[in-house]
């Protein structure tokens, strides 16, 4: 794949270890504008939008799931406090294995979705883990996947994909495999490059993205778990926990 060079303007805006993290409270951005990147039009107040933890109902949380075969999700609990998790298991032979969209719900342009969840790789080099993915296929759209996560040489990347297939690197930071890593995502879902997204990791500000297109042609829906030709004859597993959605980065924290 691509990587392009940014020339948009970033703002300042065996078993796993399963000890539950330290959780970090919100910090302010320095710049009064970056604060402004990603605020609802409605007055902030938590709320949670969507509650995608597996003990909510399992796979049902998920419009639908995609695990090619022999790849499949399981859901263990590990008596740890957390209750049941996802296992995304991308199985060697196959590409993927996700959970594709929210279950009853249509999302839309024009306001801000945050995104919060623990994820935990089994390896430094899982591929994708998160697609902001657009509806369609070829002519259908013009990003594929505006935002994009990966794990890849144990460090989380994330890119910003503008229209024709232009990757551009916004942030990464380093990624211990078999540890439990807390994601704040934050995309404001615009048509016009006045779209914005910021990404927090384990209370850091590590991207945070203007002027991006963030919404494609027939809309978009978020991705999470294992996928990736350059891994297709090697397993990857990707945990997932307390999944969540709501309009400010309080509600997913």
């Amino acid at each position: 794949m691509r990587h392009g060079t940014d020339q948009g303007t970033t703002s300042r805006f065996s078993r796993p270890r399963t000890s539950r993290p330290r959780r970090v409270r919100p910090f302010a951005f320095t710049a009064p504008a970056a604060a402004l990147a990603l605020l609802p039009a409605t007055p902030a107040h938590a709320s949670v939008e969507w509650n995608g933890d597996a003990d909510n109902g399992g796979t049902a949380v998920f419009a639908s799931v995609l695990c090619d075969a022999p790849s499949s999700v399981y859901q263990p609990d590990w008596n740890d406090g957390r209750g049941k998790i996802f296992g995304f298991t991308k199985a060697a032979g196959s590409e993927r294995c996700e959970g594709h969209g929210i279950a009853g719900r249509t999302l839309t342009s024009g306001r801000a979705y945050w995104f919060g969840w623990e994820s935990m790789t089994k390896t430094g080099d899982a591929q994708t883990v998160f697609q902001w993915k657009s509806w369609g296929t070829g002519d259908e759209h013009d990003q594929n996947y505006p935002v994009i996560m990966k794990v890849e040489d144990s460090r989380l990347k994330i890119w910003y994909v503008a229209p024709g297939e232009q990757w551009i690197s916004v942030g990464d930071v380093a990624w211990t495999p078999g540890t439990w890593n807390k994601i704040e995502l934050g995309i404001d879902a615009q048509t016009s490059t006045s779209g914005s997204f910021a990404l927090y990791v384990n209370g850091r500000l590590v991207a945070d993205r203007r002027n991006a297109r963030t919404w494609d042609l027939q809309g978009n829906v978020p991705r999470w778990g294992s996928y990736g030709s350059t891994i297709f004859d090697v397993e990857s597993i990707h945990w997932v926990d307390g999944l969540k959605m709501g309009t400010t980065r309080a509600d997913v924290d």
